[in-house]
C-alpha cells in the first residue's frame, strides 16, 4: 500500500497525477488527510481522503508520496506522524516520492545526504547534503524526487518503474498517449 499525504495547501497535480497513475497499475493507494480528512489544495480544490493521519499504520506500507505546494509542504513537515512514517520508509528501504517543495522534508530529516535529488527551483538550499541535479525527475535508490507540477506525470511513471518495473511504466505511458 502507498500513502499519498494531503495537507491544506497541497499542489493538485502533484497529488492527483500520482494517485491516478498508481491506481492504473492496481497498486493500492490510500489518500491520507493530514490537516483534515478534507484538505484543500493551494488552488482551492477540496479532496475527501480515504484516511486521516491518525488512522495510518506501518503494517502493509510499501511507500509514501509527498506532494509539494505551499503551504502544503510546511503543513506536512509540521506533523510528527508524517516524520515517523517518512523515517519508517527510509529505514526499511521503502519507496519515498517527494515532488516540488516536498523534497525539503527529506532534506530537513537528513535523508538526502549523498543522494541525487531535485526540487522546485529555490528550495535547493534545504536539500541538506543532496547531490542536486538539474533533472526534471531524479531517483536514487528508493527515493524519487521531482521538480514541480509540470513533472507530475514523469515523476509518477518513475515511481511505477521502481515499484513494479520498467515494462509496466512503459505500458502506462503508452496508454496515456
Amino acid at each position: 500500500m502507498i500513502y499519498v499525504f494531503l495537507a491544506d495547501g497541497f499542489e493538485e497535480m502533484e497529488a492527483v497525477v500520482p494517485i491516478d497513475i498508481l491506481r492504473r497499475t492496481k497498486t493500492e493507494v490510500k489518500t491520507v488527510g493530514v490537516t483534515s480528512i478534507n484538505p484543500t489544495s493551494a488552488g482551492g480544490i477540496g479532496i475527501k481522503c480515504d484516511l486521516s493521519i491518525e488512522d495510518t499504520k506501518t503494517q502493509g506500507l510499501d511507500g509514501i508520496v509527498l506532494p509539494g505546494g505551499m503551504p502544503g509542504t510546511e503543513n506536512l513537515f509540521k506533523n510528527e506522524r508524517i516524520k515517523e512514517l517518512v523515517s519508517f520508509c527510509f529505514d526499511k528501504g521503502k519507496i519515498i516520492g517527494a515532488i516540488c517543495a516536498a523534497p525539503i522534508i527529506l532534506g530537513r530529516l537528513g535523508f538526502l545526504k549523498g543522494k541525487k535529488a531535485c526540487c522546485f527551483p529555490g528550495f535547493e538550499g534545504e536539500l541538506n547534503g543532496a547531490i542536486i541535479t538539474d533533472s526534471r525527475v531524479c531517483s536514487d535508490g528508493n527515493i524519487v524526487t521531482g521538480k514541480g507540477p509540470g513533472t507530475a506525470l514523469e515523476f509518477s511513471l518513475k515511481l511505477i518503474e521502481i515499484i513494479i518495473g520498467e515494462k509496466t511504466a512503459g505500458t502506462i505511458k503508452q496508454s496515456l498517449q
